[in-house]
């Protein structure tokens, strides 16, 4: 019997009729449910000029949601870090441990979080990051995390305030979809968390994966490879419950492809929009490994996921309309997997049988 870790990933999404400040409250209340559902972390994301997605500052959402949780893992699912010097991330997040030691985790991206006009403006006037200088700002951040810049770099002499909280640094990830993240990750020896859940990845998923733990070189900070997966979910009573919920995910994602920006519609409208056959076709092809259904459906269904990716530690990803939904859908997962106040970190489960 191996162990199974669940955690949340969340994006913050705004529903249509609802605000950006409810969305971000609610992201926090969500925190405090899942800690005590037994879920054993809660990662917040960035998105920037999205629409439907609140969350732009992860740092600072870390640090509400830390301050009205008492024990579970808190951290960014990710900080997009070309966006960012490695400095000044560093200094927030060594902040954070400081008043939170060993609960606090920075999941780190080479993706934007926006379009390529919003990047220019996170920048501007300065000139956006060149993204083949991505590996070595990660290296850079783990050096000003850590104290350990070697004498030759040219900040060695800089440091880190308020320096490197005892006895750790926050836990690194990097996070990413293709094989470009999962080698660096390997190189440098960090823990690796994929996003399945985007849908158009999960196909070479547990490539990247094999991948990843092939290549990896043990460090000062991991000694074997540890990999994450994300998981996109909806899990209701009875599948036809999911199936409705899943409409305005639905029409988020064809509303992406065509180029809309906008909060997540009711499901009872979005089951009510008629879609064109190319439509149909492409939700066919992001839905594909989506996770959704009743509760047995969607436990058999991340126990198939995390046995394909060879790994215990799983996140989900679930959006909603209406906030009860997405409520519900995590506590139905909770249900079925065991989980419990006492009971944090793991569920006892046949995940690689």
């Amino acid at each position: 019997m191996d162990t199974l870790s669940l955690g949340i990933v969340d994006q913050s999404p705004i529903r249509q009729g609802g605000t950006a400040q409810q969305a971000l409250k609610e992201t926090v209340k969500l925190a405090q449910v899942a800690e005590k559902l037994g879920y054993h972390r809660f990662w917040v994301a960035e998105h920037h000029n999205s629409g439907g997605f609140a969350g732009t500052a992860p740092e600072i959402l870390i640090g509400q949601i830390v301050s009205q949780t008492h024990h579970i893992t808190v951290g960014s699912g990710g900080i997009m870090l070309s966006h960012y010097s490695a400095l000044k991330v560093a200094e927030t997040f060594n902040v954070l441990q400081s008043f939170y030691p060993n609960r606090i985790e920075l999941g780190i991206g080479r993706a934007p979080g926006s379009d390529q006009d919003t990047a220019r403006a996170l920048s501007y006037p300065k000139p956006t990051a060149d993204i083949q200088e991505f590996p070595q700002q990660v290296t850079d951040l783990i050096g000003f995390l850590s104290g350990t810049l070697p004498d030759e770099h040219i900040f060695s002499h800089v440091k880190s305030q308020p320096g490197p909280p005892s006895p750790s640094i926050p836990g690194i990830w990097l996070l990413g979809s293709s094989d470009y993240s999962a080698r660096l990750a390997a190189a440098l020896g960090l823990p690796f968390s994929f996003a399945d859940f985007f849908g158009s990845t999960a196909g070479h998923g547990p490539l990247v994966a094999g991948l990843y733990r092939q290549l990896f070189r043990p460090s000062r900070y991991l000694a074997e490879p540890r990999l994450n997966v994300a998981l996109q979910v909806i899990c209701a009573e009875t599948s036809e419950r999911a199936e409705f919920i899943a409409s305005s995910r639905n029409i988020s994602r064809i509303n992406t492809l065509r180029g809309i920006r906008e909060p997540m519609i009711s499901p009872e409208e979005a089951s009510s929009i008629a879609l064109s056959p190319s439509e149909l076709e492409h939700l066919g092809q992001v839905n594909r490994y989506s996770i959704q259904g009743s509760p047995d459906t969607v436990k058999d269904g991340i126990l198939e996921a995390a046995k394909v990716y060879g790994t215990t530690d799983v996140s989900i990803v679930t959006n909603c309309h209406y906030f009860e939904d997405r409520l519900r859908s995590f506590e139905l997962v909770a249900e079925a997997f065991g989980l419990s106040e006492n009971s944090v970190t793991a569920v006892k489960t046949k995940a690689n049988t």
